[in-house]
């Protein structure tokens, strides 16, 4: 993926972020810059997570397990982004709608996208 597919990636993750903070209670983003620094932190802790235990534990992986993982993270992200607010529960359901979305509008995550690009080549 080039450098402008990652960035619509990340503007799309934002947007879905914040219609996610509109539609979940107990899950909030304080605007759109917000969202896409947030957008930036889950994806970097979905790779670093997914780099460290595989693909089976991948956040946006599917199961139960991936399920968890990507409500642990998005909890995680906000304590390193500011006018977020999450609680746990809002974390499940934001984990939840995003898991929605994701199958009417599916991303690959970093890790994946990096091994398609040198499976292209």
């Amino acid at each position: 993926m080039h450098f402008l597919g990652h960035v619509i990636r990340f503007i799309v993750a934002a947007l879905v972020l914040m219609f996610v903070g509109w539609i979940v209670p107990q899950f909030s983003v304080g605007g759109f810059w917000s969202a896409l620094f947030l957008a930036l932190v889950i994806a970097v802790i979905a790779w670093i997570i997914e780099a460290i235990f595989g693909k089976r534990i991948n956040p946006f992986g599917r199961g139960v397990v991936g399920f968890l993982v990507s409500a642990l993270v998005i909890w995680l992200a906000q304590f390193i982004v500011g006018g977020v607010s999450v609680t746990l529960i809002g974390a499940i359901l934001a984990a939840l709608v995003i898991g929605i979305i994701d199958l009417f509008i599916p991303v690959s995550t970093p890790f994946t996208a990096g091994h398609d690009r040198k499976k292209a080549k």
